[in-house]
């Protein structure tokens, strides 16, 4: 028998999901050290508590899942700090703004796990994951922002949002939060005319903007690139390259 403030069966978090939140959980203090690799999920395992073969049950695919929730976590908190605001009061462009400007926020509040995270999505095997994070970031801003379409529209809007994101972010990391909301003033500018963009942007295009976009996160552009990447993958790069080998001989 259940009492009226109990949640409904299907609103009950099960041990999996609360699990993979535990595991994150300590995961995110301890990447800087590990990076995003097998021996963060380890370590995370072992903080939080977990076997490693539970650990091996919730993320098989190691760092990339735990990547993964690590960016649906940001995506949750960016909504929940977005909930307090009726995007119906805003213009579309002030909705979008504000969206990208909370997501930004949201992967700053964990400083440098998101840093060591952008290094991880910028090797070259994990493009494909980082892309479509950014498409699932770039969704759930427009879900909030009362989009509505169901045509092309729906998927060249978080195709343009999605660059988009991933480029404030570098800018955000690179060089601060200031020059990232200028920054995305002038993307939002420069996109205001939606069908021209639309007419003229092809998918192999946008593939191949945001994955340039990826490259400068990770080695920093042109005169304002140092001795030093931006994001740091070298554990990441080693171990996933090391992975890939084993994978394919």
């Amino acid at each position: 028998m259940t009492s009226d403030r109990d949640p409904p069966p299907d609103k009950i978090p099960d041990w999996a999901d609360l699990a993979e939140q535990r595991l994150l959980g300590a995961a995110v203090p301890l990447a800087a050290k590990h990076g995003w690799t097998r021996r963060l999920v380890n370590a995370a395992a072992r903080a939080a508590d977990l076997s490693l073969a539970d650990a091996e049950l919730l993320v098989p695919e190691g760092p990339r899942d735990l990547a993964a929730l690590f960016g649906r976590r940001h995506d949750e908190r960016a909504l929940a700090a977005l909930a307090t605001i009726d995007p119906t009061s805003l213009k579309v462009r002030e909705r979008i703004r504000m969206g990208v400007l909370a997501r930004c926020q949201a992967a700053m509040e964990d400083g440098e796990a998101t840093r060591r995270w952008c290094g991880y999505l910028t090797l070259p095997f994990n493009a494909p994951l980082g892309l479509r994070l950014a498409w699932g970031s770039a969704d759930s801003i427009w879900r909030w922002a009362g989009d509505t379409a169901t045509d092309e529209n729906h998927y060249s809007k978080r195709a343009l949002l999605a660059e988009i994101l991933i480029s404030t972010l570098a800018v955000r990391l690179a060089m601060g939060a200031n020059a990232a909301a200028a920054h995305l003033d002038g993307r939002i500018e420069g996109v205001m005319a939606f069908e021209k963009w639309k007419a003229g942007m092809k998918p192999a295009e946008f593939a191949d903007r945001a994955t340039r976009t990826l490259g400068r996160l990770r080695y920093g552009n042109g005169a304002h690139s140092t001795s030093q990447p931006l994001l740091a993958a070298g554990e990441e790069g080693e171990e996933a390259m090391s992975e890939t080998t084993r994978v394919t001989t």
